[in-house]
């Protein structure tokens, strides 16, 4: 006999319904609400934190460690007076104490701050006039340094008439969960402030909540399919910056994944460090500005590439400048024999007022960052792309930085704040529910930054296919005659120069009286003091390669030696801070353009 199932009259049939609804709430109940939440939900026994420093010289604490050390802080911190509300400045060395001095602040309910921590890499001056610009904005109650915090940096560091200054060493042992600090339970509270890493912006703090950073992470999760127990992520990234902070901190915590972590300082002086981790812990997930992918392989022996194994990894992101396809290609041609994927290439543009990520590449089907080829002359008259073959005599190519996350909004406007047509270039403007609500204590930059809902970004790119394009920074633009030149263009050609450093060139427009526009002036670093003395044929060189690959001529090229050019606390050439050494050293550069 056949089997058959009974059908029951609809109106004797049990409603689902309300069971569904009741596991739905339950679902929601059980999300964390805070990140404090989320780390209190994570697997004891998983790796969390791995700090390296050498092949000989790491840790590995596991999420449980790390518990019960951010808890031991956070106790400390009660003590000296932090309570719910308040703010913690953290100026510490990039390590594991730092994260759960961190965690520590949020298991109070108080917003922490990381600040850069000095080093030899940034000039005092600048360094000592945004970290006192910042602690006195913070107003903090206790600002957290280490034991070798240098003396002669604590007078810049600004402290309120209730405020604390706190030296910390090492919790490397376990502590017991008795009297541990209540944890926070407010969602809507402030989570930490992260500060802009410019000449300028450090001065400028985002405040976020822990519901808005943790709608980000999830909005991250899902474009990235991240799962916890499969993926690993790599960072040497500062972790007062929001590249590092958010991707490589509160994304692994949120989504229990562990982290493979180096200092920037140790990454830079051995970047090929980066490949070596990679293949020993088997990383899936890496962040990294574009520079990146040319100064790992030239600062690797070719005859040692093919030593590492990067077939774990399926996602590098090119995040946080924008995506050239030169770099891309570069370290694909490197590292494609150990296993690397092309699809593992991607792109992100993020910043810390949106938490983090606006967009990403790889999601909605597409499996990477769109490349677009355009006629130069016509992209730098007429401000648009008009598309060419990669072939195309002048062609220049554009990455895209990927499509939008969910709860994105992104328009192109004209100087004039009109909506442009796709392909034309103008300033990114967003919208998003990660939007940050304004600068902390800061209402004259808040009300410069959103008008009517819309974060202005003050970075210059172009809509296409569903694809974010950027394109430069709208204050480092260079007009001349009529034309957009896009500094970033010309320093990669002249960063491709053996003579020059890599990263190390910054051009910069002058206004020339005599000619009613603007002139450029380009200042590069060379690889080393006994270079200049073949000055003037390597600058004869830097005209010839900047004309024959973007046709642009440079008037004025400055050489210097190593380590001359200024650099923002996130290792990047601050423009402002280097335009005004130079005319300070080159007085001549401004009588040129005035005679």
């Amino acid at each position: 006999m056949g089997r058959f199932q009974a059908r029951v009259p609809t109106e004797s049939r049990p409603s689902y319904a309300p069971r569904r609804k009741a596991i739905l709430t339950e679902m929601i109940a059980a999300a964390p609400q805070t990140l404090t939440d989320a780390l209190n939900a994570a697997p004891a026994a998983r790796e969390f934190v791995t700090f390296w420093s050498d092949e000989d010289t790491f840790e590995t604490v596991t999420f449980g460690d790390f518990r019960r050390r951010a808890c031991h802080q956070a106790a400390l911190l009660r003590e000296h007076g932090v309570v719910a509300g308040d703010r913690v400045v953290l100026i510490m060395p990039q390590a594991i104490p730092l994260m759960t001095v961190f965690a520590g602040a949020m298991m109070l309910d108080a917003a922490p701050a990381i600040l850069a921590y000095p080093n030899f890499k940034v000039e005092p001056a600048k360094y000592r006039s945004g970290l006192a610009g910042v602690t006195s904005n913070l107003n903090a109650r206790v600002i957290v340094i280490d034991e070798d915090f240098p003396d002669d940096m604590r007078a810049y560091v600004a402290l309120g008439e209730q405020a604390r200054l706190v030296r910390v060493g090492d919790v490397s042992m376990a502590y017991s969960d008795a009297n541990l600090p209540d944890r926070c339970t407010n969602a809507e509270s402030i989570a930490f402030l992260q500060h802009s890493a410019g000449t300028t912006g450090l001065q400028k703090g985002v405040a976020l909540t822990h519901a808005v950073v943790l709608r980000q992470l999830e909005y991250l999760r899902q474009a990235l399919q991240i799962d916890g127990s499969v993926d690993r992520v790599y960072s040497w990234l500062p972790l007062y910056h929001d590249m590092g902070l958010i991707a490589c901190f509160m994304l692994p915590l949120a989504c229990h994944m562990p982290v493979v972590m180096q200092s920037p300082l140790n990454w830079v002086m051995y970047p090929e460090t980066m490949l070596q981790i990679m293949s020993q812990y088997r990383c899936t997930l890496a962040w990294l500005p574009n520079f990146t992918f040319q100064f790992v392989p030239r600062r690797t022996a070719p005859a040692r590439w093919k030593q590492y194994d990067l077939s774990s990894v399926r996602a590098l992101i090119n995040c946080s400048e924008p995506v050239r396809a030169a770099s891309m290609d570069e370290f694909y041609r490197a590292f494609a024999p150990t296993g690397l994927r092309r699809e593992a290439l991607q792109s992100s543009y993020a910043m810390a007022e949106n938490v983090f990520a606006v967009t990403q590449s790889g999601i909605k089907g597409r499996s990477g960052p769109a490349r677009i080829w355009a006629d130069a002359t016509r992209f730098r008259s007429e401000h648009r792309v008009v598309p060419v073959s990669e072939q195309s005599p002048g062609a220049m190519s554009f990455v895209s930085s990927g499509q939008l996350l969910p709860g994105n909004q992104v328009r192109i406007v004209s100087s004039s704040g009109e909506v442009v047509p796709d392909g034309t270039v103008g300033e990114i403007l967003i919208k998003s529910d990660c939007l940050f609500s304004g600068y902390y204590n800061r209402p004259d930059l808040t009300a410069a930054a959103i008008i009517d809902g819309w974060y202005h970004s003050g970075d210059l790119g172009f809509s296409l296919d569903g694809e974010l394009y950027v394109v430069g920074r709208k204050k480092d633009l260079i007009i001349v005659g009529g034309e957009n030149i896009y500094p970033q263009d010309l320093e990669e050609i002249v960063a491709s120069h053996p003579a020059i450093h890599d990263g190390r060139a910054v051009a910069l427009g002058l206004y020339n009286n005599q000619i009613g526009t603007e002139e450029i002036v380009l200042v590069a670093e060379v690889e080393s003091q006994e270079l200049l003395q073949n000055a003037s044929a390597i600058e004869g060189e830097l005209r010839s390669l900047i004309m024959a690959s973007a046709g642009v001529a440079v008037p004025r090229i400055v050489l210097k030696p190593p380590k001359w050019i200024v650099k923002s606390t996130a290792g990047k050439p601050a423009r402002s801070a280097t335009r005004e050494k130079l005319l300070r050293e080159n007085p001549e550069l401004c009588r040129e353009a005035d005679s």
